[in-house]
């Protein structure tokens, strides 16, 4: 499937990999590897610079997850065209990727050609996920809710995610520029929500929730 002209940014926080994804999409016709992130608050910085058509984001990032990050760039410039490119296979990653506003789910152990099918198919405007997932369990999942119908929000998915990570409320607040005060806010949301007592339970959750180990 021939790729169409597409300004591409890439986003992970392994250089080496970076490196890697560029040294694989050389030569492919039409692709332009216009910039690189770190984390998910350069790749909104770049966006802001580089106007980028296609974004190939990790989910396990420093600072800002790519979740949180492509669901504030798809909010933003719902234009651009985001693939999570990740080395978890997992269902309900995948689905909460693409409800927040992702295109396709991609694992890194994917081949030269399937990565550019992959490219090629959401450029054309098509959802595509990992053959190595079940499509039709990726689907059923992409409600926006826990398998127990419990509903977070973008912001308390961030704090949960830097508390399972061991970030101390001040840290927190830092990270995600907001108060200690609506941190802790978050924080006691969160608890009564999940029904966890202290930050192990909270952690279970977030492993749960896919929050964490995915790369």
């Amino acid at each position: 499937m021939k790729v169409p002209e597409c300004r591409l940014l890439l986003v992970d926080d392994h250089g080496m990999i970076r490196e890697g994804l560029t040294a694989l999409l050389v030569g492919a016709d039409g692709l332009n590897v216009v910039g690189e992130a770190e984390n998910g608050q350069e790749a909104i910085s770049q966006c802001r610079e580089l106007q980028p058509d296609l974004i190939l984001m990790d989910l396990n990032m420093p600072q800002l997850d790519g979740v949180s990050a492509l669901t504030l760039i798809h909010r933003r410039w719902p234009e651009i065209l985001i693939i999570a490119l990740t080395s978890t296979v997992s269902e309900h990653n995948a689905a909460v990727a693409l409800e927040a506003g992702a295109s396709g789910y991609v694992l890194k152990r994917s081949s030269r050609d399937d990565l550019l099918g992959a490219i090629a198919q959401v450029c054309a405007g098509k959802v595509f996920i990992d053959p190595a997932l079940d499509r039709s369990q990726v689907e059923s999942l992409r409600s926006g809710q826990t398998s127990s119908g419990i509903t977070l929000t973008e912001r308390e998915r961030q704090v949960l995610k830097l508390v399972a990570e061991g970030s101390r409320n001040r840290d927190v607040a830092e990270v995600l520029c907001i108060s200690l005060k609506t941190v802790e806010t978050h924080r006691l949301n969160l608890m009564k929500k999940l029904d966890a007592h202290n930050a192990a339970d909270m952690t279970q959750w977030a492993y749960r929730l896919g929050l964490l180990g995915a790369e």
